[in-house]
């Protein structure tokens, strides 16, 4: 479950309800939900939303497994190893697979919350 919850939490490059602008601090990860999945032994998973206040980012991280992510607010810039940095809006998603290496997951507002799930 951790990987996924690593996975998840490092995708959902976005946010839910933090008080202050703080580029150093730790995005908010806060869990919706998490199961085992009957029809695949041994895996679960986790739906959580991310949330980073103005300016804020993620240190360079791994996602162990899947990782899929929405825009719900605000925007979020995110980089895989191997690909270019792209900006993500309210309705965009996109797919982590096992052990991408993610080297940027930021808010690059500087007025507006961003929140993933």
């Amino acid at each position: 479950m951790s990987r996924i919850k690593t996975a998840v939490a490092a995708l959902m490059f976005a946010l839910c309800g933090v008080a202050h602008a703080d580029d150093t601090g730790q995005e908010k990860i806060q869990p919706v939900m998490r199961q085992a999945i009957p029809e695949a032994a041994g895996k679960n998973v986790l739906v959580a939303t991310v949330s980073y206040v103005p300016g804020q980012a993620s240190e360079a991280h791994m996602h162990r497994g899947s990782v899929f992510a929405y825009v719900l607010e605000g925007h979020v810039v995110s980089q895989l190893e191997g690909s270019a940095a792209k900006t993500y809006e309210p309705g965009e998603s996109w797919y982590e697979a096992p052990g991408s290496h993610h080297l940027v997951s930021r808010n690059p507002r500087r007025q507006t919350t961003c929140r993933v799930i």
